[in-house]
C-alpha cells in the first residue's frame, strides 16, 4: 500500500485559498455532470439557445430536468464499451517505438508505446470503411448521443471510484499516496502513471485514445449526420471539421510530447483528468459541431476559406511552439531557434529524495514571447473552428470560454509549481520572459 505523501507533494494543485479550493473541487464534481446534459440538449433540442433551455428548467423545475436526462441505454454502453475495446486493443498491440517519459519526484520513468498517429488513422478509416460499405451507420452515435453521454457520466464516475480504490490498495508505482482528504484524493487522483497490468497505461488511455479520440470520431459522426439529413455538408460544417481534424491530428503527430506536459507529469488520475477525458472532451469539445449538425451556415468560399487559413496557421503556431522547447529539451540546448542559438536559464533544482538535478529553461523564440505563449493560438484555434456558427447563439462559443479559463488557470498552477521548483533561478526566467501568456498584456 502506498505511503502517505508528504506535505509538498499532497495538495500539489492548492493553488488558490483552502476555501476557493474545496468549494471549486465540490462545484465541479457536482455541478459537471448535469451541465453535460444541459449542453447537449441545448445543441440538440433548443436550437443552440441556452435562454430557450432556462425558460424550460425555469417553468418545469427539478421534474422538468429529471424529463430531458436521457437515461444511459444497453444501445449507448454498448457503443461505449466497442469504442474502448478497440482503442485499448489499438493500445496494446499497434507497433511502435518505445518513448520515455520525464522522470517523476519519485525517481520513477515511465514506458510508452508511441503509436497515436496509427492508431489515430487506423480508427478513423475504420470508422469511415464501416460507413461507406454499409456495415454501420455512425447517425445512429448522435441519434443516441444523449444517452451515450448519460453513460459515460455514471460510468466515469465508476471508473473514478475503480482508481481511488485501486490508488489504496494496488499503486503502480511510488508516486502514489493519500493526502487524508477523500474530496482532494477523489478529485484530483492518488496516482500519478496508474496502469493496468505492465503495458496499459490508463492515462493514455483516458487521455488520448479515448477521449482525444471520441473528440475526433463524434466530429466526424456529426459531418455524416448533417450530410444525411440535408443531403449535403455545409461549409461551415466543413471548415469546423476540417479545423477540428487537423489539431486533433497535430496532436497525435506530438503524442510523445504531451507525455511530457502538465497532464500526464504532474496531474495525478482522478476526476479532474480522467473523468474529464472520458466525459467532459467528447461532450464540450465537440459541441459547436453538434450545434452546427441541425443549424448549417452558409459561409461562402470566401469567407469560409478565410477561417480555414486562420485556423491551420493557429494550430500550426501551437505545434511549433511544442515542437521548438521540444527540440531543444532534446539536443540540451544545442540548436537554433528561430535561425540562431537560443537564449537560455540553467537552473538546478532539487528532488524530493535530495538529489540536484539540472533543467534548462528556454527563453528566446516563442517561450520568450511568453511563459505560456502556446495557449494564445490553442485559444484562437478553438475560436476559429467554432466561430462558422456565427453569432446567433452564445452557447456555441461555451468551449472556448471554457477553455481560456482552463489555459489560464493552468499557466499559474504551472507557474506555481515552477516556482516552487526552481527558486531563484524561476525568478531570473520571469524577470527574462515578464509576460505569463499574452506579451505585453498578460
Amino acid at each position: 500500500m502506498a505511503k502517505s505523501m508528504k506535505k509538498s507533494e499532497s495538495n500539489p494543485e492548492m493553488v488558490h485559498s483552502p476555501l476557493v479550493t474545496y468549494a471549486s473541487m465540490i462545484s465541479l464534481l457536482s455541478l459537471c455532470p448535469p451541465f453535460v446534459i444541459i449542453l447537449w440538449y441545448t445543441m440538440t433540442s433548443s436550437d443552440g439557445s441556452i435562454l430557450q433551455t432556462f425558460h424550460y428548467l425555469y417553468y418545469n423545475g427539478l421534474h422538468g430536468f429529471i424529463n430531458i436526462w436521457p437515461k444511459p441505454s444497453p444501445t449507448a454502453f454498448k457503443l461505449i464499451a466497442t469504442f474502448a475495446a478497440f482503442e485499448a486493443s489499438l493500445q496494446l498491440l499497434l507497433p511502435a517505438p518505445t518513448v520515455y517519459g520525464p522522470i517523476s519526484p519519485n525517481g520513477n520513468r515511465p514506458i510508452y508505446k508511441a503509436n497515436g498517429v496509427f492508431a489515430y488513422f487506423v480508427t478513423l478509416i475504420t470508422y469511415l470503411s464501416l460507413w461507406w460499405f454499409g456495415i454501420f451507420n455512425p447517425s445512429i452515435v448522435y441519434d443516441h448521443l444523449g444517452e451515450i453521454f448519460s453513460a459515460l457520466i455514471f460510468g466515469s464516475l465508476v471508473f473514478c471510484v475503480f482508481l481511488y480504490i485501486k490508488g489504496h490498495l494496488a499503486p503502480s508505482s511510488s508516486d502514489s499516496g493519500s493526502t487524508g482528504n477523500f474530496i482532494i484524493d477523489f478529485y484530483w487522483g492518488m496516482e500519478l502513471y496508474p496502469r493496468i497490468g505492465k503495458h496499459f497505461d490508463i492515462k493514455v488511455f483516458t487521455n488520448c485514445r479515448f477521449g482525444m479520440m471520441a473528440w475526433a470520431v463524434l466530429t466526424v459522426t456529426y459531418c455524416i449526420k448533417q450530410y444525411e439529413a440535408n443531403g449535403k455538408v455545409s461549409d461551415s460544417m466543413l471548415v469546423n471539421t476540417i479545423l477540428t481534424l487537423v489539431y486533433v491530428t497535430k496532436f497525435f503527430w506530438w503524442e510523445a510530447g504531451y507525455w511530457n506536459t502538465m497532464d500526464i507529469a504532474h496531474d495525478r488520475a482522478g476526476f479532474y483528468i480522467c473523468w474529464g477525458c472520458l466525459v467532459w472532451v467528447p461532450s464540450v469539445y465537440t459541441s459547436p459541431g453538434m450545434y452546427l449538425v441541425n443549424h448549417p451556415v452558409h459561409l461562402g468560399t470566401q469567407l469560409a476559406l478565410s477561417i480555414l487559413l486562420a485556423g491551420i496557421l493557429c494550430i500550426y503556431i501551437n505545434y511549433d511552439c511544442d515542437r521548438q522547447r521540444q527540440e531543444f529539451r532534446r539536443t540540451n540546448g544545442k540548436c537554433t531557434v528561430w535561425g540562431r542559438a537560443p537564449s537560455k536559464i540553467d537552473a538546478s533544482y532539487t528532488t524530493t529524495s535530495g538529489e540536484t538535478k539540472r533543467s534548462l529553461l528556454l527563453t528566446s523564440g516563442w517561450w520568450g514571447l511568453a511563459r505560456h505563449f502556446h495557449y494564445v493560438p490553442e485559444i484562437l484555434a478553438a475560436f476559429f473552428w467554432t466561430v462558422p456558427a456565427l453569432f446567433n447563439h452564445f452557447f456555441p462559443y461555451f468551449y472556448v470560454i471554457f477553455l481560456t479559463i482552463l489555459l489560464f488557470d493552468r499557466a499559474k498552477r504551472d507557474d506555481d509549481r515552477c516556482r516552487s521548483k526552481y527558486g531563484k533561478y524561476w525568478k531570473l526566467y520571469c524577470d527574462k520572459v515578464p509576460y505569463r501568456v499574452i506579451p505585453g498584456i498578460y
